[in-house]
């Protein structure tokens, strides 16, 4: 039998209290609007006591959203309880979320009551919301590290006296899943009433279990998942919608379980939250992360080229992305530069592929990913520009500065023999371009010399564009592309000079 999971969204309330992601009234209706598209079952809007403005959101948010429950905290005070309703209840479907510790560690150290105050307090005000609100959710923080037989007695009086929903929180992340699992079973065994409220839990990632803590306790009766888009939330964050919801998804096999969330609109409401929030989203973020659909190693990109599902058990598109990414960098192969090339419109056959690749491994040696625009560069260079290399750059050497005469030292092959000189310029590439004036004997004029980006990044490579004339008048252009801008500008002129020896049979009058 395959039952419905109940997706609580609390990125507004529990993701917000993330040092750093405070949300204004409008921002926080944004985030709201998405997650309706999303499908969530409840928002948890905010905490209306905490402040003016957190009361105005979730105000602001219950009158406006249609397609969810709408949720506010409170603790367990009557004041607090007050203050939900009164923002919570413009909702077509309100509820009213109170909690209270419940743990030896909490009660002691930070309520200071006893565990039968706790459970007078708690009891009371469930019956109290239950007054003003047709819904009303309770949760015993800190449950994971509370006495099972107390769980068992404030759950049972929380039930009697209204709560539809009974929450088992994580807190602080402190829970296995093993452990977590068996505690959600137990509680279903033991609360004697229990078939009367929903099982809800809320975990956090302290130790990174939140996202398998919340499955353990689906797979042991849990019917509601608490969680937030990109996991974040107070501390470590809590657990990830995306993560929860796209393992129920994608592995039916072992939880027989489905929620009713468009997980298309996974890709567009984590991108919003981290851009309104400012928190990043990791690159190897699981569902949502840039690298989550990336492949750079050659083998993975063969695979996937051939079949998808070899490296891919969820398809981009299932949660808002266009596609995978073959990302080009040095790990990758032949396979996956062939189709990214042919995708391009470049179809080169064995021996042209090979010098295409060798000259793309050597740049992939110098950068973290390689673009469309440097594979162009590097087609155009050693298939459409292709000439033959005359003169070949074997070594240069630039000494520069603001208080320095620029000076270039630049050692050519030529007929596998070596030929070097140096010369001084006005610049750098001034210099160079003289010293290879000096070896090839040729009388030349730069007219036209330019430099730019092709990509982005302090790695990208530059190209350089050069026009030079000969003695004739003849017009000759270089074009190149490096890591190095000074390279590309030196590769040009030669590319340039190259073409000057290929039209005049050119031969070096100097044997050394």
């Amino acid at each position: 039998m395959i039952d419905n999971i109940v997706i609580f969204d609390t990125t507004l309330r529990d993701g917000e209290q993330c040092p750093g992601a405070s949300l204004n009234t409008n921002e926080k209706l944004e985030i709201a609007r998405q997650l309706e598209n999303l499908n969530v079952d409840v928002i948890e809007a905010g905490f209306p006591i905490a402040s003016p403005g957190d009361f105005e959101g979730v105000k602001l948010v219950a009158q406006t959203i249609k397609g969810c429950t709408i949720a506010g905290l409170a603790r367990t005070v009557k004041k607090d309880i007050e203050r939900a309703w009164e923002a919570i209840k413009y909702s077509e479907r309100p509820r009213i979320h109170t909690f209270i510790a419940t743990s030896p560690i909490h009660m002691q150290y930070k309520l200071q009551l006893s565990p039968e105050q706790v459970l007078e307090q708690a009891v009371e005000a469930v019956r109290y919301a239950c007054k003003l609100c047709p819904e009303v959710e309770f949760s015993a923080e800190d449950a994971s590290r509370s006495e099972k037989k107390f769980l068992y007695r404030i759950f049972e009086e929380v039930i009697k006296a209204g709560a539809a929903i009974i929450n088992v929180p994580d807190t602080v992340g402190y829970a296995q899943p093993e452990e977590f699992g068996r505690l959600i079973k137990d509680i279903k065994e033991n609360v004697f009433n229990i078939e009367k409220a929903m099982i809800s839990v809320h975990c956090h990632n302290d130790l990174g279990l939140a996202v398998a803590n919340s499955l353990e306790a689906i797979k042991n009766g849990a019917t509601q998942v608490e969680c937030t888009i990109n996991g974040i939330g107070e501390r470590a964050g809590n657990a990830s919608l995306e993560e929860t919801v796209m393992a129920l998804h994608t592995r039916k096999d072992i939880y027989h379980k489905v929620t009713r969330i468009n997980s298309t609109q996974i890709y567009p409401v984590s991108r919003l939250v981290s851009k309104l929030t400012g928190f990043t989203v990791q690159p190897n973020k699981a569902i949502v992360g840039k690298n989550a659909f990336a492949h750079e190693a050659g083998i993975h990109q063969a695979g996937i080229l051939k079949e998808r599902t070899t490296y891919e058990i969820m398809t981009p598109q299932s949660v808002g992305l266009e596609s995978n990414s073959l990302v080009l960098g040095k790990h990758s192969g032949r396979h996956a530069l062939k189709n990214k090339l042919e995708e391009m419109g470049y179809t080169l056959d064995k021996e042209k592929l090979n010098e295409v690749f060798e000259k793309f491994k050597r740049l992939a040696d110098k950068k973290k990913e390689i673009f469309i625009e440097d594979l162009e560069a590097i087609v155009s260079e050693e298939i459409i520009d292709k000439i033959p290399e005359t003169f070949q750059l074997d070594y240069f050497h630039i000494n520069t500065g603001n208080n320095t005469l620029p000076t270039a030292t630049v050692r050519l092959l030529y007929q596998d023999k070596k030929f070097e000189d140096a010369a001084c310029g006005d610049g750098p590439v001034d210099a160079s371009f003289k010293a290879i004036d000096r070896i090839t004997k040729f009388k030349l004029k730069l007219v036209d010399y330019n430099v730019r980006a092709l990509t982005r990044g302090k790695d990208a490579q530059g190209e350089a564009t050069l026009k030079i004339r000969d003695e004739k008048g003849n017009i000759f252009t270089g074009r190149s592309t490096s890591t190095d801008t000074l390279e590309a500008s030196i590769r040009a002129y030669l590319k340039a000079v190259n073409r000057i020896a290929y039209n005049s049979q050119f031969q070096l009058p100097i044997v050394s």
